[in-house]
């Protein structure tokens, strides 16, 4: 797949996906999202996408839901690229107390967002994968992920979008035993974890025949 001139892109979610983009006057940011846009104008100066970055620290789902409208519907996208549940898993394990997002809630909010797109623009949908909690494969977050990143993947079918398989990137990074860290607390991506975010989202939307 390919962008045609002047294709807008919003990408939301939560801190993985805003990085630094309140301090870049372009309001990019310094993660995944602007190696992405960076990599599509250095490949083709003269018909990239126009990137919208709304990710926002702390994001679950139910957060998306409360600025769908005007984060995403509002805009007119083209593509609409989706990046959330690491907050919502994460929350079950750092603040325990607080009204959780379980599986269940999480898909119904997830499909009412997409059928929003669906029915209101005609933007394409590319959704990602969760990354990680912990580098380690068997860390309490990363067993706690693997329904929500099992639903992305069932809702990338039923919508037709395109997935993006940033855990099992993750995962199969962390079985590589590499010395080399994503993180920098195990959850935000220091320069390489955004390096691999952004590699493997450009390989599934090159490879989409969506």
């Amino acid at each position: 797949m390919k962008f045609n001139r002047n294709d807008r892109i919003v990408f939301i979610g939560d801190s993985i996906t805003e990085w630094g983009r309140w301090e870049d006057p372009e309001n990019i940011g310094s993660g995944y999202v602007r190696l992405i846009h960076d990599y599509f104008v250095v490949n083709d100066p003269n018909n990239y996408p126009e990137v919208i970055n709304r990710g926002v620290g702390g994001d679950r789902i139910t957060n998306l839901l409360e600025r769908w409208e005007e984060d995403v519907i509002q805009l007119r996208p083209d593509f609409v690229s989706i990046s959330i549940g690491i907050n919502d898993v994460w929350r079950q394990l750092d603040h325990p107390e607080l009204e959780q997002v379980y599986p269940e809630q999480f898909e119904q909010i997830y499909e009412n967002l997409l059928t929003q797109v669906k029915e209101k623009t005609n933007a394409k949908l590319i959704l990602m994968e969760p990354t990680i909690i912990e580098e380690d494969v068997h860390s309490a977050g990363n067993q706690k992920l693997v329904p929500y990143v099992k639903i992305v993947g069932e809702i990338a079918n039923k919508f037709h979008a395109i997935l993006v398989p940033t855990h099992q990137a993750f995962i199969s990074y962390l079985q590589a035993n590499s010395e080399k860290k994503l993180t920098t607390d195990g959850v935000h991506m220091n320069s390489l974890g955004n390096m691999l975010m952004a590699q493997t989202w450009i390989k599934a939307f090159e490879a989409a025949k969506v």
